[in-house]
């Protein structure tokens, strides 16, 4: 049988990509684990390894195609014993008659699910024994057996967060698969029930149109491009169109101030003893024969492992918000926001409680290269339970940051700057850091968030703590 190599959907949230290089030629030999294609996604470029062997038979989507929808047929692999040119590009070998074969019934629609990987994405291959027949109209949704109707991960979970459902949706996504912003639509359009049963039935067969497309930062309401122009002179801007990081970035940051309910908490850190021990402790680096540090410590790697111990202490806070329930971790998952041109990344410390500063910061000076050259792997900038976003490098003194779903908190770092303060009740100079903590009020209550930036602040203000 031969097999379709499906464009694939490298995070929970993609929905387009761009083949960016083919790495394999028609007629080539495939083993599992060749690299067949960079993908380019909004976030960065991954390769595409092959899971299945056998011959590339058809190249369908060249390299440099852009905004190629997940799920969308880009190549086919001859099995063992099949002959590479007698493969068709839907898929099904030819056939020596004049008449067309017909085709196998299509696999049960639970086939559907064992492409899913646990983090919501989907496998680039799916096996079939024959071409289908024809791909659903777009504004058709797509129904398996037993009435499930095929949606994204991401469009699911806004439909359920808006009370909207699917069955209501008119799917715009490859082959009427309903993608988030069909949820969107449908949702601003009040029409969230899906018809009775009878009404149903009733309905004309012709397919509605495809609804039109929400704005690109998710919001279900808005001024249009049309209407924001409006209010300048046409030659006072640049008009510049929004890659897909940027549009990622307004979706799921819109959707964050909109699904989680914020709150802040602001406190003062005495850096003076953390800027003696970070001396210190840079000053005892081994050298390797070029003379190199073997380390050296930044203010935000004391503050990475301050988040992650004062997560562990205070165990009730290092909990996620999932829907119906509470995800409370065992370790310390910390993310860091890395500045790119165009957008950020945020690259997760995993146990950032149980690792040395050391550890820490050449993690850090890993990911912050990668990230600059979008060379990061989901799995290395997804998930996490909180965030550090440091501006202090650019003077600023303090700020708010909003949160990163799922996260359920991010800190906000100011510059340490020398400030007057009172000691014994006489005034003295001490360095200061503002750092202002954003909660989710779902998963944190106004004492729990105080009780973890108090903790923080204790790590800071006595860090020989976080070397025991």
């Amino acid at each position: 049988m031969p097999i379709n190599v499906l464009m694939p959907a490298l995070s929970p949230t993609m929905e387009k990509g761009n083949l960016a290089k083919w790495l394999k030629k028609e007629g080539d030999a495939i083993k599992s684990g060749d690299v067949l294609a960079e993908i380019e996604t909004d976030k960065a470029t991954m390769e595409v390894e092959a899971i299945d062997e056998g011959v590339l038979a058809k190249i369908l989507v060249p390299e440099g195609t852009a905004d190629v929808p997940v799920n969308d047929l880009i190549a086919i692999i001859a099995a063992e014993g099949e002959d590479p040119a007698s493969v068709q590009a839907g898929g099904a070998p030819k056939t020596a008659s004049n008449g067309a074969a017909k085709p196998e019934p299509q696999a049960d629609a639970s086939a559907a699910d064992q492409n899913t990987t646990p983090g919501g994405g989907h496998m680039s291959y799916e096996r079939i024994n024959a071409a289908p027949e024809g791909a659903q109209p777009s504004g058709t949704p797509q129904v398996g057996s037993g009435g499930r109707v095929f949606a994204s991960p991401l469009a699911r979970r806004i439909a359920k967060q808006e009370g909207v459902e699917l069955g209501a949706v008119q799917g715009s996504g490859p082959h009427g698969r309903i993608i988030a912003r069909d949820v969107q639509a449908t949702k601003a359009s009040g029409a969230t029930k899906a018809p009775a049963p009878q009404a149903a039935a009733e309905a004309p067969k012709a397919a509605a149109p495809a609804p039109k497309a929400a704005p690109a930062g998710g919001a279900p309401a808005g001024l249009t491009t049309d209407q924001v122009k409006g209010f300048f002179a046409k030659d006072s801007y640049e008009d510049v169109p929004l890659d897909g990081m940027r549009k990622t970035i307004a979706k799921r940051l819109t959707e964050a101030m909109q699904v989680a309910p914020h709150f802040y908490l602001t406190v003062d850190c005495e850096l003076d003893a953390l800027m003696t021990l970070r001396e210190t402790l840079n000053a005892s680096a081994g050298k390797d024969k070029d003379g190199k540090p073997a380390f050296k410590l930044s203010v935000n790697d004391f503050v990475i492992k301050a988040m992650g111990l004062a997560l562990t202490r205070v165990p009730a806070a290092n909990a996620v918000w999932a829907e119906d329930r509470i995800l409370r971790f065992k370790n310390a998952e910390v993310g860091v926001a890395v500045a790119i041109d165009g957008g950020l990344f945020t690259p997760v410390i995993r146990r950032a409680n149980e690792k040395t500063l050391s550890t820490i910061s050449k993690e850090m000076k890993d990911f912050a290269a990668r990230a600059r050259a979008k060379k990061l792997k989901p799995e290395e900038y997804q998930g996490g339970v909180t965030s550090v976003s440091n501006l202090g490098m650019f003077g600023i003194k303090h700020f708010t940051a909003v949160i990163n779903p799922p996260q359920s908190s991010i800190l906000a770092v100011g510059a340490g700057e020398k400030r007057i303060v009172v000691r014994d009740g006489a005034p003295a100079v001490a360095q200061v850091m503002t750092a202002t903590l954003s909660c989710d009020h779902r998963v944190l209550d106004g004492a729990l968030g105080a009780e973890l930036v108090s903790a923080f602040k204790g790590l800071i203000e006595n860090p020989m703590g976080m070397l025991v």
